[in-house]
């Protein structure tokens, strides 16, 4: 189990980056449309002045039970272990455990 401040800490990037996702687009979009130097250095300092943590880039995908930022798989937002007893207790639809 991950200790709580760092899953506060990764919910709280979640939210800055949900809160910033409109203004970096628009930001990057503008500056793919201008040709001139300066423009763009403008926006890329305006760009820059947004919060660190409000790029997507920062954010740390984690299990969604146990915290743990490792060994995660997309699909069902868990991580390896926690998938392997879920699927050895029947509790995933659709997977089985392979044995050979």
């Amino acid at each position: 189990m991950a200790r709580k401040s760092l899953i506060q800490r990764e919910k709280k990037k979640q939210r800055l980056e949900r809160k910033y996702i409109f203004l970096r687009k628009s930001l990057k979009k503008e500056m793919s449309e201008v040709s001139s130097l300066d423009e763009k250095l403008e926006i890329y300092r305006k760009l820059q002045s947004s919060p660190r943590n409000s790029a997507p880039t920062r954010l740390r995908r984690r299990c969604s039970t146990t915290g743990r930022p490792r060994a995660n798989y997309r699909d069902f937002e868990l991580s390896g272990y926690i998938i392997r007893e879920m699927a050895h207790a029947c509790l995933l639809a659709g997977v089985t455990k392979s044995s050979w």
